[in-house]
């Protein structure tokens, strides 16, 4: 499967080469001081692919290559999210519905009038709720363990990140509409429907696709090492919804181009624009996300930027437009409405803050400064 998006110049897009030499040099840098194993970055501006590097290895001895496929954490929710889309533009569901409409036992422990948009704007009352990895490959087992969920706040009360919950229902919500694995489904609406097939994987299928897998590590007293829980076959193949995709910064960049063209890329349409616009929009203002300590300005899947002092992961430089989302420590993904310039930046290691956000502003920084 060919990549959709043509190459392109740095200058010929309109980007500033001295600013994303500055940003290859910073990676260059972090790797050299231990900070991560390896990255990778891609730009794309209109639909074409301006800049795409991959640096340091994928694993111990393991260079990374072009087609490394790197754990994309929460960036991953951003696309179980263009899935629901395109079954909400089908009439499977509104997302003022309530899931208990869809999945009656959801109603249990007071979540009947937990609406799909609760969910999927991080309103929904269950933040912390576990979903143990002995549920993943059982689906009628993970269903009955989403619907157990016990609230912890009123419903729609106050925003907090669900950093897993949210989209294990939303996965339950997929089968229970289509009757479907939420990974086929994925994988058939979203990602083989852009042609990214070789780019992104929700839950991987071919041995080709464990062997490209970059190991995540985090940072010991020893160094960085290896996570001990995140680079094994059964949670690769699980396709875990709010954060155990994978892809490239190129298949990245491409999805998000797909957003900037309004549902369409390389002439194969995904989503309306009007649905997007629905879907991309800040429906929650200026509320306080307590996980994160700032406004958020959720959306149906991505954030967006607004104007807030703060806001994590897309740059302060950023247009108040802009939307995207991040991995747990490792990663961000984000576009521009205003310039057209998508952006991936995937690495092999989950930081802790402070040092995380820090480094995120500065990354994205180099690229906003870049756009001419």
């Amino acid at each position: 499967m060919a990549y959709p998006l043509p190459k392109t110049t740095l200058e010929a897009a309109g980007l500033r080469p001295e600013q994303i030499a500055r940003l290859g040099g910073l990676i260059e840098k972090h790797i050299a001081d231990g900070r991560y194993p390896g990255c990778q970055i891609a730009i794309a501006r209109h639909g074409k692919l301006a800049h795409f590097q991959t640096f340091g290895e994928a694993a111990s001895g393991r260079k990374a290559q072009d087609d490394t496929l790197w754990l994309l954490f929460s960036n991953t929710k951003v696309i179980t999210a263009a899935a629901m889309w395109v079954l909400s533009e089908q009439g499977a569901f509104r997302f003022m519905d309530r899931v208990s409409d869809h999945v009656p036992e959801f109603a249990r422990n007071g979540k009947r009038d937990i609406t799909i948009m609760d969910v999927m704007t991080h309103r929904a009352g269950y933040p912390n709720a576990d979903t143990p990895a002995s549920v993943w490959a059982d689906h009628a087992l993970m269903r009955q363990v989403v619907c157990d969920y016990p609230l912890e706040f009123t419903p729609g009360s106050k925003l907090f990140y669900h950093g897993a919950t949210a989209h294990w229902t939303a996965a339950v919500l997929i089968e229970a509409v289509t009757g479907k694995d939420f990974r086929d489904v994925i994988r058939e609406t979203v990602v083989d429907k852009l042609g990214l097939g070789e780019e992104i994987a929700v839950g991987m299928t071919t041995k080709k696709q464990l062997t490209r897998a970059a190991d995540m590590h985090e940072p010991s007293d020893a160094g960085v090492v290896a996570s001990a829980d995140r680079n094994t076959e059964a949670f690769r193949r699980a396709g875990v919804p709010g954060g155990g995709g994978y892809a490239t910064a190129r298949g990245m960049v491409a999805f998000y181009q797909m957003m900037l063209e309004g549902g369409e890329l390389a002439g194969k349409r995904v989503v309306g624009r009007r649905t997007l616009d629905y879907a991309i929009r800040n429906w929650t203002g200026d509320m306080v996300d307590e996980s994160m300590g700032m406004p958020m300005h959720r959306g149906i899947g991505p954030h967006l930027r607004g104007t807030t002092p703060g806001i994590r992961g897309l740059g302060s430089f950023a247009s108040p437009r802009t939307f995207g989302h991040g991995g747990a420590g490792n990663s961000y993904c984000w576009a521009d409405p205003d310039s057209g310039v998508s952006f991936a930046y995937l690495t092999n290691c989950r930081i802790p803050d402070p040092w995380h956000s820090v480094r995120l502003d500065l990354v994205s920084n180099f690229v906003h400064s870049a756009i001419i």
